[in-house]
């Protein structure tokens, strides 16, 4: 089993959602006699191949139902609500106000793609993988490994799991997609297995900002080995500290005798 995030529907299709602060918003005579309304106006491009194609589609949205919305692909305004109706026929007999929201298509669209592409749709960040057991570590028993994927952009990821060079796709679970704030995404995939000694374990990572799969690799060890691991890094840490204390202690004795006054001319005459 593996995961993959897909891209947006269409190979390369992407959708961008504006608040088109130029954009004029026909009045809206269609409302009804309420006080108190909430109307709202939401305007997105639609892109495909970059600006090959582009399609815009204004929704306006009345106490939180959209009434009619312009599509650019059909060049009119169209009701979605009996509400809606009245706007939408009006409005499409207005050949200026036609002619304005098609132009938004070349005007807001293409103009701000251009102008934020380089920090959305050419963004990448590549991703960071590490590998980590989230149970025993002993072979011979059931070990739970997880695949964390960390810190990349855009979204589109694929992650496999290899067991010495073949792919495990039983046993397999994954963490939604999740967003980090920051533009960045993290996913975490699991694999439920029973390690035997000398059993390699690889996951494997594509995705755009890599011109090459990342490998990371875990290798299944005895309890002697681990142990042994651990008390060799033990003793290095511990190496570490003893030598950090000793020139600590060496360069403060070299300091203090340097610094001692020294009067062999007063001694000689007493």
């Amino acid at each position: 089993m593996r995961v993959t995030v897909p891209r947006s529907p269409g190979a390369v299709a992407g959708v961008v959602m504006a608040v088109f602060l130029a954009l004029r918003i026909p009045g809206a005579h269609c409302r009804d006699s309420l006080k108190n309304f909430v109307y709202q106006f939401k305007g997105m491009c639609y892109f495909t191949n970059g600006t090959e194609r582009v399609r815009l589609v204004a929704r306006q949205i009345y106490n939180k139902e959209e009434i009619l919305h312009f599509d650019s692909d059909l060049g009119k305004f169209v009701a979605v609500t009996e509400l809606g109706r009245v706007c939408a026929e009006t409005w499409n007999t207005q050949k200026d106000l036609l002619a304005e929201f098609r132009a938004y298509v070349e005007t807001l669209c293409r103009h701000n793609y251009k102008e934020t592409a380089s920090f959305t749709v050419q963004r990448r960040v590549e991703p960071t993988v590490t590998i980590s057991p989230a149970s025993t570590e002993a072979p011979n028993h059931h070990n739970l490994l997880v695949c964390s994927v960390t810190n990349f952009y855009p979204r589109q990821v694929k992650v496999k799991w290899f067991r010495n060079q073949q792919e495990e796709t039983a046993r397999v679970g994954f963490t939604p997609l999740t967003q980090n704030g920051d533009w960045t995404y993290q996913i975490h995939m699991m694999l439920e297995t029973i390690p035997q000694l000398g059993d390699v374990y690889v996951c494997r990572v594509d995705h755009p900002s890599l011109q090459s799969p990342i490998t990371v690799e875990w290798r299944a060890q005895s309890e002697s080995a681990q142990s042994k691991m651990r008390s060799g890094i033990g003793g290095f840490v511990l190496g570490l500290i003893f030598l950090g204390v000793g020139l600590f202690v060496h360069f403060w004795d070299k300091r203090v005798f340097v610094s001692l006054p020294f009067h062999s001319s007063d001694a000689s005459r007493s």
